[in-house]
């Protein structure tokens, strides 16, 4: 009776959608089955003009087919982006500085069910504008490689596994898991082997070993479609080995769509099929950029050059056939979104306006924010500040500022918590709190008169915000404060920032706690000397400010961890421009580390021991579980991120020194201990060949759980470990 029904209702409505007298041609009925059958009577139906109008991102209506206009151009990097009042949570780099993937899953799910109440209410209203839709171009699973890159921020750092396991798991979140529709569609980007630099993203051509592009650049990608069935992938702007990775024969049909199954539409870069004529000079003119595009089946043009197909037809470079096959997948996407159903028949429909903004998503926003803070250093366990302190100074660029709680590709909340606004609802109603802002954030003061320092030395201890801003790095547009289209040229801070730390320093000999705001690695040795306690706060979300004075006054214990690599300089780096990965990470680099990948202090400490093989055979045809013990040996219950790596033969030769292969995070309370196990699959015992087939080596292998990278840097900083050695003949 109920599929009587529905199907009673779908077909009045199709009936009801098709009537309008002014148009000659009628609408066949549509027969309520399968989404695959329906999409091709719609595809049937439709004119060839009405066909590309569905092809660009600022798509048509199309009244007689019942099809409303829509654009799929829509943003949820960190909460629903550009468009409205939204919860913010913390930016792409901290969440995977949590390192919790239960967490992101809470996040993503919070977002989605933002988006679809926020898009239930403006379909009511009739806004189909851009970044009201549906579909996100999010998560940015691109390898952080190199600390200059202004967008690094919207990626989950340097490492493939951790990338593959946020990246899954923010996707599923996105997704929904009803077995029918999609609460909203994620997007893979930017596909593939992109990472800057911004100045050039349009015309660069790279060239990467055929190991690094599979051992390094693709397996995120290879995971979000295999693994969370991620609905699109997105193509990035530059050429990968001569070609458009917006039209790429190989990228696209050969490994994504032949390889992996790949079965959802693809869209590309904003202006990426533009850039395949324009800049990177394969194509003479736009009709025959089309016709690259549309032969490697680019869903979707971001951006007006899919205008061009007719004359991209006309010079017979493609078929109306192959229009339909590019239609086909975009359309079965906004089927599964149940744009072509009754809305009683989604329950994603049925979310409330009231989730947007609510109490429980400030709550995990609060809590993302906390868990993504990494302590960096404590000397003397400055930290925690007893909240009884008598006088206390807050000073920096950054304290009051908004800005730095957001990142890039952010929405709007109606409230958000500045760093001083966290500190000074922590600390007692009779404490002395005085703030000034001290310095300009990118330049020197013009008026040489300083009344800060001298006041902040007489306070019991101060408190400094310092660091970067979306001003100064981000995508090419964006960073209006940057001189190089977003990039860095350095990860040192500005000299200014450095000298007001050491003016507040100099004959000081009371705490300064260093607060650090940015989305990348930045040069601590001189913030490390002049700072007692330092905090890497990202950029943390509307409820940034709250969550650091949990952290600073011990109401939070830190957990979060370093998602990538501290360099001490960027000077011994190799150039930005080189796409190889010797030298790069914590998987291909021995030196030149200050915090290494994974690392980041507790109030408490944790021992580990006992690393040893509990099932599974130990020669590389079957997957093995491993366990190892952690105890909590401090005074305070904690969070550890117990961190698990594996060292193939040929290490730090032909292959990594090390590559997570898992993780968890877990609570250990003060004296406590537990046993943490692990999965090891077989395919991660396998090696990379220079070919980019995959091989398990004979010869030498080393599991090492740990706090950090296993690295001579994490033993300084005094990370514990224990390894577990095993050979394969």
């Amino acid at each position: 009776m109920l599929r009587i029904t529905f199907a009673i209702l779908i077909l009045l409505s199709s009936i009801a959608c098709s009537l309008n007298a002014s148009n000659k041609k009628v609408k066949k009925q549509l027969t309520p089955t399968r989404f695959e059958q329906r999409v091709n009577e719609l595809i049937a139906q439709m004119t060839l003009d009405e066909k590309i109008s569905q092809l660009m991102n600022g798509s048509d209506g199309i009244e007689r087919l019942g099809i409303l206009p829509y654009d799929w151009w829509n943003e949820a990097l960190h909460g629903v982006a550009r468009n409205g009042r939204a919860t913010v949570f913390p930016q792409a780099i901290g969440m995977a500085a949590t390192f919790d993937t239960t967490l992101v899953h809470n996040i993503a799910t919070a977002i989605s069910d933002e988006a679809r109440a926020k898009f239930n209410t403006a379909q009511k209203m009739g806004n189909y504008s851009k970044y009201a839709g549906l579909t996100f171009w999010t998560p940015n699973v691109n390898i952080f490689r190199d600390p200059r890159w202004g967008r690094g921020q919207e990626t989950y750092g340097e490492d493939p596994y951790l990338t593959s396991c946020i990246g899954v798991t923010f996707a599923r979140g996105l997704q929904g898991d009803h077995p029918k529709y999609l609460k909203t569609a994620a997007c893979a980007k930017h596909f593939a082997v992109h990472s800057g630099p911004e100045a050039l993203r349009h015309e660069f051509n790279v060239n990467p070993s055929r190991k690094d592009l599979y051992e390094t650049y693709l397996p995120a990608f290879e995971a979000l479609v295999k693994k969370a069935n991620v609905e699109a992938v997105m193509g990035a702007y530059n050429r990968v080995y001569g070609e458009s990775a917006s039209g790429s024969q190989f990228l696209l049909k050969d490994i994504l769509r032949d390889q992996w199954g790949f079965n959802g539409h693809i869209v590309s870069d904003c202006g990426a099929i533009e850039d395949i004529w324009k800049h990177h000079k394969i194509a003479k003119n736009p009709a025959e950029a089309c016709a690259i595009a549309v032969k490697v089946g680019l869903n979707i043009n971001c951006g007006m050059t899919y205008k061009y197909l007719h004359e991209a037809m006309d010079q017979k470079l493609i078929t109306e056939e192959d229009i339909d096959r590019l239609l086909y997948p975009a359309l079965m996407t906004r089927f599964k979104l149940g744009m072509f159903d009754a809305k009683e028949e989604n329950p994603y429909n049925s979310i409330p306006e009231s989730v947007v903004g609510s109490e429980k998503h400030v709550q995990l926003a609060h809590q993302a924010a906390a868990e993504s803070m990494v302590l960096l250093q404590n000397r003397d366990n400055v930290l925690p500040l007893d909240k009884n302190i008598k006088k206390l100074y807050v000073t920096g660029p950054y304290a009051a500022d908004v800005n730095v709680l957001m990142g890039n590709y952010y929405g709007a909340s109606d409230r958000f918590s500045t760093f001083l606004q966290g500190i000074v609802g922590k600390v007692n109603l009779g404490t002395t709190v005085e703030y000034k802002i001290g310095i300009l954030p990118t330049t020197p003061n013009n008026n040489p008169i300083d009344w800060t320092t001298p006041d902040a030395k007489m306070s019991d201890a101060i408190i400094v915000v310092l660091g970067e801003s979306n001003l100064t790095e981000g995508e090419e547009g964006d960073a209006i404060a940057s001189m190089h289209k977003g990039d860095r040229e350095t990860i040192a801070l500005p000299a200014h920032q450095i000298a007001f730390l050491k003016k507040l320093r100099d004959n000081n000999k009371k705490p300064i706690i260093t607060v650090l705001t940015g989305g990348s690695p930045i040069a601590l040795t001189e913030v490390c000397e002049y700072s007692d306690a330092v905090i890497m706060a990202w950029y943390p979300g509307q409820e940034g400010g709250l969550a650091l004075g949990d952290v600073i006054f011990g109401d939070a214990v830190p957990s979060g961890r370093l998602p990538i690599t501290f360099p001490v300089t960027e000077k011994t780096l190799p150039a930005y421009e080189d796409y190889s990965m010797k030298g790069r990470t914590y998987r291909y680099m021995s030196d030149n580390i200050m915090f290494p990948f994974g690392y980041g202090l507790s109030y408490t400490t944790f021992a580990y021991s006992d690393l040893k093989v509990t099932s599974g055979a130990m020669n590389g045809k079957k997957d093995i579980t491993v366990e190892v013990t952690v105890k909590n040996t401090g005074n305070v219950g904690g969070r550890e991120v117990v961190q698990l790596y594996l060292s193939l033969p040929k290490a730090g030769k032909s292959n990594p020194y090390s590559s997570l292969v898992a993780f968890d995070k877990v609570d250990i309370p003060a004296g406590g201990s537990k046993t943490v196990k692990f999965t090891v699959a077989k395919e991660q015992l396998q090696s990379v060949l220079e070919n980019g087939s995959k091989k398990t080596l004979k010869g030498n292998y080393r599991l090492t759980a740990s706090a950090s990278a296993p690295s001579a840097r994490s033993s300084e900083l005094g990370a514990t470990s224990v390894s577990l050695d095993f050979s394969l003949k």
